[in-house]
């Protein structure tokens, strides 16, 4: 049986240095996954919920594919591929779904296919604002129950859980 776990060295600076104080049992950290268990299963709930009025043929990675997009405009399939775990197929897959659907665009050109940036079209947007919406209003309400302090301290554990992620992707917007 496993005794207490300190944090270790500070991932990548984020948040400065950890404190020495902070030792986590074996409890408290599986405490912690079934907590972020859970709330995927809700967050992803509250898509799948959006995304049966968007039709057929849309599911919860062309959603995400177009959150990213959205937010990182001119990411490709590797880029894509990275920042989601999928497959470079599965995401090569989504995002050509996309563009069939009209929500997305590749860049034209002699890019290498892997390569071509990709954007949304004003409907993919639209798309992607209609499930996201959802999900703002989940993540606002939960942010306000943890208070002021509770959300800096969620964004500094979210963002070292999503470590080297975070950097990925073309013109990446400030403030994750």
């Amino acid at each position: 049986m496993a005794g207490p776990l300190s944090p270790g060295p500070s991932p990548g600076g984020i948040g400065g240095s950890t404190d020495p104080r902070l030792i986590l049992g074996e409890e408290q950290l599986d405490s912690g996954l079934e907590l972020l268990l859970l709330a995927e299963a809700g967050l992803w709930a509250a898509v799948d919920t959006a995304l049966e009025g968007e039709g057929p043929g849309l599911g919860r990675s062309h959603w995400r594919a177009a959150f990213l997009l959205r937010r990182r405009p001119g990411i490709g399939v590797q880029d894509l591929s990275k920042l989601t775990s999928l497959s470079k197929q599965a995401a090569s897959k989504t995002l050509s779904d996309l563009q069939r659907l009209g929500l997305a665009r590749k860049a034209s050109g002699d890019l290498d296919a892997r390569r071509r940036p990709a954007e949304l079209t004003p409907e993919g947007i639209a798309f992607e604002y209609r499930v996201a919406e959802r999900l703002r209003t989940l993540l606002g309400r939960a942010y306000r129950t943890g208070g002021l302090d509770g959300v800096a301290g969620t964004r500094r554990i979210l963002a070292a859980l999503a470590g080297p992620r975070q950097g990925v992707g073309l013109n990446r917007r400030d403030g994750l």
